[in-house]
């Protein structure tokens, strides 16, 4: 038995469903649905008994310690996170409250349930935090990737509390003796990605006709990931990392913002055809300030220890993306309503042309 915490949103979702496919061992899902949390994204396994799933805050201390005791899981796996930098700059508190205080929780449930373990069971716990590239800051376009070994820099309200989540983590490592794992991932894409984000984002917009928004230039740098390669990273680096390791995984694929616009518009013009070509709603404006330039990763540590690498390409990722949103029309329309279309009214109608 395995706890995940945010086993709804995007990246659990497709890792529960990965998981499950795998193997048999069952997982305790956690999760509070909150706007980007999604039990549509688990029908495929509703009413497998090898899922459980749970409607809850990480920040309830009394239902996290409740679980480890009824479940008695040999691994927490931590997913909940708010993490769209926009919305931690025009609101950064529920981001210091789940982000920070929420995986405080956890560690704390999780060092007290570790503790009271033994032999084996003691021995073999671990858990794992899953953290994200800008932790490490921005790289200017001549600098090297970021290692497991490069300093903290966060620039964003976002970045900042998944790096004092991520310092939490490796302090209850080296004081408390707590197995702990961190791996810090870049940018992810593929289904079930709530549509604030880049990828879906332009798709649903370039489908219903609409401006497709690209910051400032349109030249940051951001290295893409497939989730399901993200999600067989973390199962190799659970299955096989050392106690207090970091693990960079990435999908060595470095694109500006406008090199996956255009791929995403070009993949659209092939699979559903429009009166003109997609690229032409594309609309420049204005930057989020302190958007950081490039974020780049060095993978080189999981591959050489883990064995691990990456099974999809980036032209072959953007495909399937794209043929899961078209083939997903239902999804897309049960999450971009309401309290989506206000975000995207404060985000974007409100920021102007660049």
């Amino acid at each position: 038995m395995i706890l995940v915490t945010g086993g709804a949103g995007f990246i659990g979702s497709n890792f529960v469903l990965q998981w499950l496919a795998a193997r048999d061992e069952p997982v305790v899902n956690l999760d509070n649905l909150t706007y980007a949390g999604n039990l549509r994204n688990l029908d495929s396994v509703r009413g497998d008994a090898r899922h459980i799933f749970v409607r809850g805050d990480i920040d309830d201390p009394e239902l996290v310690a409740q679980l480890l005791r009824a479940h008695r899981p040999r691994a927490v796996l931590n997913f909940a996170a708010e993490t769209h930098v926009d919305r931690s700059i025009l609101g950064p508190a529920e981001f210091v409250r789940t982000n920070i205080h929420g995986t405080f929780n956890l560690l704390e449930a999780a060092r007290a349930y570790w503790g009271g373990l033994a032999g084996e069971e003691q021995r073999r716990f671990r858990f794992l935090q899953v953290s994200t590239d800008e932790v490490y800051g921005s790289l200017s376009a001549e600098e090297a990737a970021f290692r497991e070994t490069t300093a903290y820099a966060p620039n964003s309200p976002y970045a900042a509390s998944k790096a004092a989540a991520d310092h939490m983590v490796r302090a209850y490592h080296h004081t408390y003796g707590l197995p702990t794992l961190t791996t810090n991932c870049s940018n992810n894409y593929g289904p079930f990605q709530f549509p604030e984000k880049l990828i879906p984002l332009v798709i649903i917009n370039a489908l219903a006709g609409k401006p497709i928004p690209v910051y400032g230039d349109g030249q940051n740098v951001r290295d893409w990931l497939y989730v399901d390669d993200h999600c067989s990273g973390i199962r190799r680096v659970l299955e096989a990392a050392q106690p207090g390791e970091v693990y960079n995984i990435g999908g060595n694929s470095e694109k500006n913002n406008l090199e996956v616009v255009r791929t995403l518009c070009a993949v659209l013009d092939e699979l559903r055809p429009a009166p003109r070509p997609y690229a032409s709603l594309i609309a420049y404006v204005k930057d989020r300030p302190g958007h950081d330039r490039r974020y780049a990763i060095d993978a080189g540590k999981i591959r050489r220890e883990l064995g691990w690498q990456p099974a999809q390409n980036f032209a072959g990722g953007m495909r399937r993306t794209v043929s899961w949103y078209l083939a997903n029309t239902e999804w897309s329309s049960s999450v971009t309503s309401g309290e989506y279309q206000k975000w995207m009214n404060a985000n974007y109608q409100e920021r102007g042309a660049a």
